[in-house]
């Protein structure tokens, strides 16, 4: 699999609410004090970031950033471990640490990030408008994206993989699907790629994949599958039924997006993210966050520079 985890560190005591998770089924309290007591442990070991002062970079969008005393950052909002907000409004994963550690390098503290929830389908826009300055939250770079909006990293590389209950011996990968019944949403790329002939896999098409982690908890459908790093935060949160399978079939390179012409600030964010995968705190994160699920630390991707 290739769960090249991203460089961040992460505030990660994630409120485990029913939008993340299916609750009812038997054994959920028990899963809930597990995740709890590690979840603190590794919340004791997360990095802190420095916030750095009088930063001066020829960049519009940071400038104006500081104009206002405050950096907008979108984000997701309902994925467990990546990117999650609680009911108190906060927010926390993976994804969150990372963009809280390239905006203390750009020189703005948490209480100086407004966040921003951004649907998949207006990413592009939301950022060409100018009403984030940056986007952090599962993001994949590729050409299309890029002739819209501008990407540093990759911080993470991603690739379609499947969730399936703990005790599943039987499906060790895509081409173990023959005849199961795999669950993901509509118009989604790992659906799409799951429908090939090939697997002979039948396909289960909700609106989230909260909804299909009910099913496969209950045992309606055999495995789910999209992104690894969003199948890694449900069996983070349900670490005794739950489990990555850990073979992935396609590559999905994750970046920060911001401003296609803003190349000042597209390198110093690659920066930002090169200095916190070599001082450590991307592992720290790592291990804070998705690494509850169980799945190993594994180096991060080359950053690509253009």
């Amino acid at each position: 699999m290739k769960f090249h985890k991203v460089a961040a560190a992460a505030a990660v005591v994630l409120a485990l609410s029913a939008t993340a998770a299916c609750g009812g089924e038997s054994g959920e309290a028990g899963d809930a004090g597990k995740r709890d007591k590690k979840e603190k442990e590794a919340a004791a070991k997360l990095p802190t970031y420095t916030v750095a002062k009088d930063v001066k970079l020829d960049s519009p969008t940071l400038k104006a950033a500081q104009k206002r005393g405050k950096i907008v950052i979108g984000a997701k909002d309902d994925q467990p471990y990546l990117g999650f907000q609680n009911q108190d409004g906060s927010r926390e994963g993976f994804d969150i640490e990372i963009a809280k550690m390239v905006a203390a390098d750009l020189g703005f503290s948490p209480k100086q990030i407004t966040w921003k929830t951004v649907d998949s389908g207006v990413r592009e826009t939301t950022i060409s408008k100018g009403d984030i300055d940056l986007f952090v939250g599962t993001y994949t770079i590729n050409d299309e994206r890029k002739k819209q909006v501008g990407f540093a990293g990759p911080y993470f590389m991603a690739g379609a993989d499947l969730l399936v209950r703990k005790d599943e011996k039987s499906i060790t990968g895509p081409d173990s699907l023959k005849g199961k019944q795999v669950c993901s949403i509509v118009g989604s790329t790992p659906l799409q790629e799951i429908k090939k002939p090939k697997y002979g896999a039948k396909t289960v098409e909700l609106a989230k994949y909260s909804e299909c982690v009910t099913q496969l908890l209950n045992k309606e459908v055999d495995a789910v599958t999209t992104d690894d790093a969003i199948l890694k935060g449900y069996a983070a949160e349900r670490p005794t039924k739950l489990k990555v399978v850990g073979k992935t079939f396609t590559d999905e390179p994750y970046g920060v997006g911001m401003n296609k012409d803003d190349k000042t600030l597209r390198d110093a964010i690659s920066d930002s993210l090169e200095k916190h995968q070599k001082n450590g705190d991307y592992k720290k994160v790592y291990e804070a966050t998705l690494g509850l699920s169980g799945s190993p630390y594994e180096e991060p991707p080359a950053l690509e520079r253009y």
